[in-house]
């Protein structure tokens, strides 16, 4: 069974990573084959993500999923064939009995990580749960959130800070919120591309994944004990997301980048 303290006290950080939504099987398979080569060279932990389907979207006509049996069977035919475990989202109290027969860890999505009867039936499935810290919320608000898991009888929980509303239209990383929820006693992951969003643009959401890696080195250096992103072989055709997509044939550099710097605060 998946466990994220497990996770945590490895030497390296972990990751949590793949496409925004599960395109096709042929890509989810691509994207962690090559997730998986380089985490296992780097020895980081791994966990591939991918949404079975997206619920916030800017328009009633944007993509949304291929179906969310056939991707939830898609994430399942990931984990049998690598051997990892993986994490998809859920925006319902009563789509996380379903979600929890394919996947190891029930992922809340920032806008829902108050809402009640979601956390207390993601808890209730058994399976790691990771809530995303809402744009809206401090650091510190953050307990009562998982409290609540906490309190449903499941300990096996992970927060995540993935930026905070900075205006109308920008996000910013607060890095004191890291040390601040690791307080809470649960692992504390950083979201390198949500972070970097610029929401409610009149053309619809914008990013800056030029900056991807700046935000993921201070997180490495601030003691964050994992790091979230979302990648593709192409970013300009991603269904979803694509404005700050890391592309895949970036992020072994961008791992042994931060696996080096891991290596040395580890030293201090």
């Amino acid at each position: 069974m998946f466990s994220f303290k497990e996770y945590s006290s490895h030497p390296q950080f972990f990751l949590l990573a793949g496409p925004c939504v599960i395109e096709g099987e042929e890509m989810a398979l691509d994207i962690a084959e090559q997730c998986v080569r380089i985490t296992s060279e780097l020895g980081i932990p791994y966990v591939f993500k991918g949404s079975y389907r997206k619920a916030n979207r800017s328009r009633i006509d944007s993509f949304t999923g291929v179906g969310d049996l056939k991707a939830l069977k898609v994430l399942a035919k990931v984990r049998d064939t690598f051997g990892v475990p993986v994490v998809t989202d859920i925006h319902a109290a009563d789509e996380a009995e379903m979600a929890a027969e394919y996947v190891d860890v029930l992922q809340i999505p920032a806008f829902l990580c108050r809402q009640t009867d979601i956390l207390i039936a993601a808890a209730g499935t058994g399976k790691a749960v990771n809530i995303k810290k809402g744009q809206f919320l401090s650091p510190d608000a953050m307990q009562f959130a998982i409290q609540k898991v906490r309190d449903a009888g499941n300990d096996n929980v992970a927060l995540t800070e993935r930026g905070v509303s900075f205006g109308y239209q920008d996000l910013i990383v607060d890095y004191r919120g890291i040390p601040e929820m690791q307080r809470f006693g649960a692992p504390v992951i950083l979201d390198i591309t949500h972070s970097l969003q610029q929401p409610n643009q009149p053309a619809g959401v914008t990013g800056r994944p030029d900056l991807i890696e700046t935000i993921a080195r201070a997180g490495i250096a601030t003691g964050v004990d994992g790091i979230f992103l979302e990648t593709h072989r192409d970013p300009s055709v991603a269904k979803s997301d694509g404005a700050n997509m890391l592309p895949l044939d970036r992020l072994p550099q961008l791992l042994r980048n931060l696996s080096a710097i891991r290596s040395v605060i580890n030293t201090l």
